[in-house]
């Protein structure tokens, strides 16, 4: 007895279960004399002889590929919308169960289209049914690999989104469903424009169970339509707020990457031992002329999950090596200026590159140039960051780790990256004067760091009490409010100025 079909292991399985029950039945594939597959339920008996010991079997089948294929039919029509062929209400009940089941982050989008019943009434139901059937082909083509669409019933639609329930990605999701469902539709050579209401529940903000999430899913969706139609809708208030909060900002950032509204300040970085102005933080500061100056806690999240950062990096990178090019020149600065690299940056293969060129076409060399990276960053893939690090540090370009010790530090990591500074956190900085802690945790990431051959960075020292510490710890560098704010550039070319003029003096006083 042997199935060519199947592992040896599955025949062994099979005389196994005979020797011990003395029957074995199930389903089973074979092929037929003209080498079509077919299915076939088979039960096969062990006969025994007068001794007890199995002589034969007895194998009795039945063709059952007509059955199959007709379960496999009905099982279509129970979770298939005939017309759309998109899954039915039925499937979306238990894929939703099955998602509330797992406790798994999601959100539900309720999707309803405006004026649908009046074409439905004035053009018969055969019309309707070919607007259902392009409605349906339009939501599949913009459904990604984390959503499914769902056919309700009539002109009622359901997306659910996994994995994707933070109010940016939904915002753009739904604001792209708006836009895909309002472009005309063409049937008979006649135009119909309908466009739609979404209404939007999150799990499990909105509801810990499908039936409620679903009520409030589709109570969004009634307000987006009592508001006028093609729109969107969050359940929460407070939702949209932050949706409309969050669109507004990415207008800005939009105008302000359009019209250059972006600008640089630069944070003296000073050394400890001598007191001199040696180097500077290039910040990015965002006004506008009508709406004032937006705050970059505001802005910088919201453009990397656009990523807008990638062309608001560059444009600040260009403009601090512009900056810096003309003091290099003036002969008021020799050292380096850091720019924050993002992490959107960071993912660009070609990032060495890019800089390169803009170091190029402003005439910096990359000696001046210094970039920083946060922990969080290289963390995230940290094979690339290395092989991307070490490219940027054969162009003769520094690199800096930024916000050290406030992410997931790994000591392993840190020994084969090619840094030259370790930047402290202001976390760790502000309460060294009080805190045994916090000093000793200040002290041993020095320690580290000179153990590595880096230079250190103190962030946000305000105090003189601090910076007492911080020399007794023979960090090299700080940076903070007890020496100056960020400035614009006019204000830190001054400060450049009466530096050298200070320390020209001091070097020039006989004691």
């Amino acid at each position: 007895m042997h199935f060519h079909l199947y592992p040896d292991a599955f025949t062994e399985e099979i005389k196994k279960t005979l020797k011990a029950k003395s029957n074995w039945s199930g389903e089973v594939e074979s092929v037929r004399v003209n080498g079509e597959r077919y299915e076939m339920e088979l039960n096969i008996d062990a006969v025994h002889d007068e001794d007890g010991k199995i002589s034969h079997f007895v194998g009795v089948f039945s063709d059952i590929t007509s059955r199959k294929s007709t379960e496999k039919e009905l099982l279509k029509l129970a979770n298939v919308d005939p017309l759309t062929e998109l899954p039915n209400r039925s499937f979306f009940q238990a894929s939703h169960q099955n998602l509330v089941r797992k406790a798994a982050q999601h959100s539900l989008l309720c999707l309803d289209m405006d004026n649908f019943k009046k074409i439905n009434d004035s053009l018969g139901h055969q019309t309707g049914d070919i607007l259902i059937k392009q409605i349906a082909k339009r939501l599949q083509r913009i459904t990604g690999k984390n959503a499914t669409c769902y056919r309700l019933g009539g002109d009622e639609f359901s997306i659910l989104m996994e994995d994707s329930a933070d109010i940016h990605t939904v915002t753009h999701y739904a604001q792209n469903l708006l836009d895909t469902l309002s472009r005309p539709f063409i049937i008979n050579k006649q135009e119909f424009v309908l466009g739609a209401s979404i209404g939007i529940a999150f799990f499990p903000d909105d509801g810990e169970s499908p039936q409620e999430m679903l009520k409030n899913a589709d109570t969004a969706m009634y307000f987006a339509k009592n508001n006028g139609g093609n729109s969107y809708q969050f359940f929460s208030g407070e939702m949209n707020q932050n949706a409309v909060r969050q669109l507004q900002i990415e207008n800005l950032i939009r105008q302000g990457i359009k019209d250059d509204l972006f600008t640089v300040y630069y944070q003296p970085k000073v050394d400890i031992a001598s007191g001199k102005l040696v180097s500077m933080e290039a910040l990015v500061r965002f006004e506008h002329p009508q709406k004032g100056i937006v705050s970059p806690g505001q802005f910088i999240p919201l453009a990397e999950q656009t990523g807008q950062i990638i062309e608001i990096g560059e444009q600040v990178l260009r403009k601090a090596c512009a900056d810096t090019k003309r003091w290099v020149n003036q002969g008021l600065f020799s050292g380096r200026v850091a720019v924050n690299i993002s992490a959107k940056q960071f993912e660009l293969p070609d990032l060495d590159d890019r800089i390169n060129k803009i170091l190029s076409d402003v005439g910096l060399s990359p000696l001046h140039l210094e970039c920083e990276i946060t922990e969080g960053t290289l963390m995230e893939s940290p094979e690339n960051g290395l092989q991307m690090m070490t490219r940027l540090r054969e162009r003769g370009i520094h690199l800096a780790l930024d916000d050290f010790g406030t992410g997931y530090s790994s000591l392993a990591y840190l020994k084969r990256f090619p840094l030259n500074t370790l930047k402290i956190d202001k976390a760790f900085i502000d309460d060294i004067a009080k805190s045994n802690v916090d000093r000793h945790m200040a002290a041993a990431i020095i320690n580290i760091a000179h153990n590595l051959g880096l230079k250190v960075v103190a962030e946000g020292v305000e105090e003189e009490s601090q910076l007492d510490i911080l020399r007794r710890y023979d960090c090299e560098m700080l940076q903070g409010f007890l020496y100056s704010r960020p400035l614009n550039a006019e204000r830190f070319e001054k400060l450049l100025t009466e530096n050298q003029k200070l320390h020209t003096l001091l070097g020039n006083t006989q004691f």
